[in-house]
């Protein structure tokens, strides 16, 4: 597991800004800090991937640069998933992207289970795909997920990538994944509360980015 804000650096600006309640009323500005932070893990993960020796002529001479040898596939978890899943992107600008939409049921307020709806997905035969959701309450949702995706074939392994994560939802994947995988995440907060929201966390990032759902 890598944390990011284990060391300061400037992330530390976008996820304060993320969190703080009287920034966040911007969802532009929301969603834009969200996919600063994607882009931040994008750049520390890119450096757990294969590389290459490749040359290239420059204007005056040729020169020999290690080069991405294939790049990830990206998959993210809607909605709150599309801005994060634009900061991958801008970073890995020529990876194949695939989208989950995931969403709890609940059966009382505090017990409910995680459904997936739309599903759109490239193959994943023998890729590195990182799956990316901001937020890592449960886990469950990145089980589901990872269920959904080893469906459509059989990765070379997963990078798990959030905004924020809780101690809980990292129990929860090393019980129940058995696959190979690593997780990157910008900060690891401190528990879950009874409704299974994150402690300190932010709030709603999907109703953050786009407005209050309607509940069903």
């Amino acid at each position: 597991m890598f944390i990011v804000n284990n060391d300061n650096s400037i992330l530390n600006h976008f996820l304060a800004e993320l969190r703080e309640v009287d920034i966040q009323k911007d969802r532009q500005r929301f969603r834009r800090n969200l996919e600063r932070v994607a882009e931040i893990l994008a750049y520390e993960i890119s450096k757990s991937l294969y590389y290459q020796n490749k040359q290239i002529q420059t204007p005056l001479q040729k020169t020999n640069i290690q080069l991405l040898m294939d790049f990830p596939v990206i998959i993210s978890v809607m909605r709150a998933g599309l801005p994060f899943h634009q900061g991958f992107l801008n970073i890995f600008d020529h990876a194949d992207s695939g989208f989950l939409g995931a969403y709890r049921k609940h059966t009382t307020e505090e017990e409910f289970s995680i459904f997936l709806g739309y599903q759109a997905m490239p193959s994943v035969d023998n890729k590195v795909v990182i799956l990316a959701d901001p937020m890592l309450a449960t886990g469950k949702s990145m089980v589901r997920a990872i269920e959904s995706i080893l469906q459509n074939g059989k990765p070379e392994k997963f990078i798990l990538a959030s905004a924020i994560a809780t101690p809980e939802a990292m129990q929860y994947l090393e019980e129940e994944l058995s696959v190979n995988y690593s997780v990157y995440i910008g900060a690891l907060d401190e528990r879950l509360n009874e409704k299974a929201y994150i402690l300190p966390g932010l709030g709603d990032a999907g109703d953050l980015s786009f407005g209050n759902k309607k509940e069903h």
